[in-house]
């Protein structure tokens, strides 16, 4: 295989290749993976429609329309959705687009005497004040303005608030998990400037993608998954990075962003907001919900694993009572596996017979206990009613920083389901 094709693979579970392809680029997802692998999945397939389950910023239905294919997927996580529904709108009028982005930056320049929200426990401690008074006016004039709030010109002026809000933060607000207060960067960015060189990245790549042959037929909803899925067809295939888990808390990722535009007050909405929507993927979400796990171990979608998951499980809820957290690991992973079991009986139905599969996933060992997860959910995927599995391992993680708390070797690669 060429080298450029294996390096392509190693970075499929990574959105880096993205910040170099129009779309893709307008917002940094930090659970993003690689559009030009996926584009090059549809194409080795010579699929003529695809389907995802966890949209995420969108780059699986970017991908389709690069490809002129048909292509729809859900997304629970509502502020994620959003995103992904406005990076969806590249086929926007520009010169529609223009106008409401001057009438926009007039009404910011015109607003004075907007609230104060240095005071807020989280913006006031990674903006100046000059800077949370400029985005401030940014958001004021986004609500305000006469633009309809369902056209895709108003969902990109609305992604590019959104895009610069980390940009233009002093601290370390980088697309992970967590914002750090007290990292300081060397450098921020200015509202204006952020928002300016934003408006004309996207006007840009519309001229790009047309130039490339791009075909708008895609959609997203805003749905869970563990409910029952309706289409309008069968998929042939199905490209899809589900959370892992390993407790990276989706709900916390947009914190950030989701107070400043007033959707959450802070941390302790989250769960009742976002999480509560989610796949239980963190013991954020297992706590929350108080879950028992005996209750869990004896639900039916677990049975095919169940001899492998219950000492897992039990073991976890040993090790737990000897760390100084006590996260509760055992119920999220019996609640993780039992959630995409659901997932997989829910999409047998709307993936046609012979389609492909393919979920970019890895393992994890919470507290330094196994869990195989691409394994047992290729079991869970026969149980479903699909027809076999196959995992292509493409690296190693947990392997190059120094202050992990365990050594289990742990991978990354692409769990692939027969139809």
């Amino acid at each position: 295989m060429p080298v450029a094709t294996e390096k392509r693979k190693a970075r499929s579970g990574t959105f880096i290749d993205n910040l170099k392809l129009p779309v893709h680029r307008w917002f940094r997802y930090s659970a993003g993976f690689s559009a030009e692998w996926v584009k090059s999945v549809i194409e080795e397939n010579r699929a003529t429609s695809i389907f995802d389950p966890f949209v995420g910023s969108g780059t699986t239905l970017l991908a389709g329309d690069s490809c002129s294919i048909p292509s729809e997927g859900i997304e629970s996580h509502v502020f994620v959705k959003r995103i992904a529904d406005a990076k969806l709108s590249w086929d926007f009028d520009r010169k529609r687009f223009a106008d409401f982005v001057s009438d926009f930056l007039a009404r910011v320049e015109n607003l004075n005497d907007v609230e104060d929200r240095s005071d807020d426990k989280l913006l006031g401690k990674i903006y100046d004040r000059e800077t949370l008074s400029i985005l401030e006016r940014f958001r004021l004039s986004y609500l305000d303005c006469e633009l309809p709030k369902e056209a895709k010109e108003a969902k990109l002026i609305w992604l590019g608030i959104t895009s610069i809000l980390r940009p233009c933060s002093h601290a370390g607000t980088a697309q992970w998990q967590y914002v750090l207060p007290n990292k300081k960067k060397n450098s921020s960015k200015s509202p204006f400037d952020a928002f300016n060189a934003y408006c004309d990245q996207v006007v840009a790549d519309s001229f790009q993608v047309l130039t490339e042959g791009w075909h708008k037929n895609s959609s997203v909803s805003l749905h869970d998954a563990r409910e029952t899925i309706v289409t309008n067809r069968e998929y042939d295939l199905l490209v899809t990075s589900p959370p892992y888990p390993n407790n990276y808390d989706y709900a916390d990722a947009t914190r950030l962003e989701m107070t400043f535009w007033k959707e959450v007050e802070g941390w302790k909405d989250l769960q009742s907001v976002v999480r509560k929507n989610l796949l239980r993927s963190c013991s954020q979400h297992s706590a929350a919900e108080r879950l028992d796990l005996n209750s869990l171990l004896k639900e039916d979608l677990l049975s095919p694993v169940i001899d492998e998951i219950r000492p897992v499980c039990e073991t976890l809820a040993e090790v737990r009572m000897t760390k100084g957290g006590k996260k509760t690991y055992h119920t999220m992973v019996a609640a993780y596996f039992s959630d995409l079991a659901k997932i997989f009986s829910n999409l047998r139905p709307i993936m046609a017979q012979g389609s492909k599969v393919c979920f970019v996933i890895g393992d994890s060992a919470p507290y330094g206990v196994h869990v195989p997860a691409d394994r047992w959910l290729g079991e869970l995927a026969v149980a479903a009613g699909f027809k076999g599995y196959s995992f292509e391992k493409l690296r190693d993680r947990n392997i190059k920083w120094d202050n992990r708390v365990h050594k289990v070797p742990l991978h990354e690669g692409n769990l692939w389901i027969e139809g």
